[in-house]
């Protein structure tokens, strides 16, 4: 799986992510709408995570599905 047919998808893998990532909302899973950059800057914030550290669990996520 790569991230083109997760944000194709959205609607289908948003609540995935929200598993994945359950301090981010659903609202905020609405507004993100497939956008990697978005998702990662909410993992960031949600989290106190680097960007570094957001993009290898986007990644690892990913690879899981």
């Amino acid at each position: 799986m790569n991230w083109n047919q997760i944000e194709g998808n959205w609607q289908q893998f948003k609540g995935k992510a929200q598993e994945q990532w359950g301090k981010i909302s659903g609202d905020d899973m609405d507004v993100i709408a497939g956008n990697r950059k978005q998702l990662a800057g909410k993992i960031q914030e949600a989290y106190g995570k680097t960007q570094e550290e957001a993009e290898r669990e986007i990644d690892n996520w990913v690879s899981r599905h």
